[in-house]
């Protein structure tokens, strides 16, 4: 039964050693110059301000979350609206209903996170 995995493990192996290889050369061959400017933080041309360690708020963190649970939900959708034409009557019925369920638990924990002012900015 593992037989028909060995092309897997193989093509893995391989690329991981591409991976490996190509870094250790690239720092071994490439020119090395390090300087105050190039060891710098850069984030958009923009000085930093501050250090690493200031807190953010927890609405950041929420928004944060917020935007994966959604970025999930069109994962789960996208999928479901390319093959529900495909499906059979029995079986696109049941689709649809188990989407309209999906997207009200979504809906409801929307409402939740509005109540509770998650995306308001102060």
């Amino acid at each position: 039964m593992l037989d028909s995995y060995i092309p897997i493990f193989i093509i893995i192996t391989i690329s991981a050693l591409f991976a490996i290889v190509n870094v250790k050369l690239s720092s071994l061959l490439g020119p090395s110059r390090p300087s105050k400017e190039k060891l710098s933080t850069y984030e958009s041309g923009v000085e930093p301000v501050g250090t690493a360690h200031d807190r953010f708020s927890v609405k950041f963190y929420m928004v944060a979350v917020l935007f994966i649970l959604f970025d999930i939900e069109i994962v789960f959708l996208y999928p479901w609206a390319v093959s529900f034409l495909n499906l059979d009557h029995i079986k696109m019925m049941y689709s649809f209903y188990s989407v309209i369920v999906f997207i009200v638990i979504l809906l409801v924990g929307y409402i939740y996170v509005i109540k509770k002012g998650a995306l308001k900015w102060d």
